[in-house]
């Protein structure tokens, strides 16, 4: 189950859906892409990657993305997509975004190269990474080795937009930050709240750096989680319960991450007892729509939170 969650979060998690490269195969012909995409000094700028530099496009303006953490940072910074996998595809936030924009994985080469892509950016886990590279310079992202926010300023470097990426990181931290001290002095400085998903008929209890929201409640908001969450979720990001445990990891508040497969344990009376359940003080949210903790997601999150916690 450990490994199950993983492949579906990382991202969220789609990122992990692929092992290792794949076997060695015949090149492809992109006489005729190289001739789009190739460029001139000025029309480019190197990137340093962390494989090591790159030259990309300035302005790109046909991305295709592959890691699914990464496209609402493409879409934040207003550059066109033309290429993005299921995961993104079937996020309800992402829609208004990726009208006309194709459903890819990194098994349809002949599909990307169709899309004729001057940017493709991917995870170090994604397959045929080396064909991919043959069509447009190819950028991968490990999940996690940069926090959250820098991996926005990244991909504001990458697309030349550092500061535009750095400008909304500032006004979201001072949003964000303005917003858990509404809700300290409304509901006490020692509030505690607890994210918990429901996913695969599965209960987890998540720290604060696996997405649902969690980095903009502990990490911006300075909310407290209770302290049974600190000692199993920080280490890995989450912890998996069982529900006739749930009562121990709740806080004051609990932020229900449902992919609504399965919320009989909601009418069990262990649950219908937890005391945020009897106070009104579970907010409920749509798990495909809360995986991510790109700007486009968390602008949703923190918009969801000022609501739920002060009405407004």
């Amino acid at each position: 189950m450990k490994k199950h969650l993983i492949l579906f979060i990382l991202l969220s998690v789609a990122i992990i859906s692929s092992a290792c490269n794949s076997a060695t195969s015949e090149p492809i012909d992109t006489d005729e892409t190289n001739e789009q995409t190739e460029t001139t000094d000025d029309e480019t700028i190197t990137y340093e990657s962390e494989n090591g530099p790159i030259e990309v496009p300035a302005n790109p303006e046909r991305v295709v993305v592959l890691a699914s953490f990464n496209v609402g940072s493409v879409m934040a910074l207003d550059v066109n997509l033309v290429g993005v996998d299921t995961w993104a595809m079937n996020n309800p936030r992402y829609a208004p975004y990726l009208e006309g924009v194709e459903e890819v994985t990194d098994e349809s080469i002949e599909k990307i190269l169709e899309l004729e892509p001057d940017l493709i950016i991917a995870a170090p886990t994604n397959n045929n990474l080396d064909r991919l590279e043959e069509i447009a310079p190819t950028v991968t992202y490990t999940y996690g080795q940069v926090d959250y926010l820098t991996q926005h300023l990244e991909i504001g470097k990458l697309l030349n937009k550092e500061a535009e990426a750095q400008a909304w990181i500032d006004d979201f931290k001072q949003r964000a930050e303005a917003a858990g001290e509404e809700v300290k002095e409304v509901h006490g400085e020692d509030v505690t709240v607890s994210v918990i998903e429901n996913f695969d008929k599965q209960l987890y209890v998540f720290g604060d750096n696996f997405g649902r929201g969690t980095e903009i409640l502990y990490q911006e908001m300075k909310l407290d989680m209770p302290e049974a969450v600190t000692e199993v979720a920080l280490t890995d990001g989450y912890y998996a319960l069982s529900p006739e445990v749930l009562p121990e990891y709740a806080g004051d508040f609990i932020i229900l991450s449902n992919d609504g497969e399965d919320s009989s344990f909601q009418e069990t009376e262990t649950y219908q007892n937890i005391p945020a359940v009897q106070n009104g003080h579970v907010f409920e949210a749509n798990a495909a729509e809360f995986y991510f903790n790109d700007p486009i997601t968390l602008e949703f999150q923190l918009d969801f939170f000022i609501e739920s916690f002060l009405g407004q």
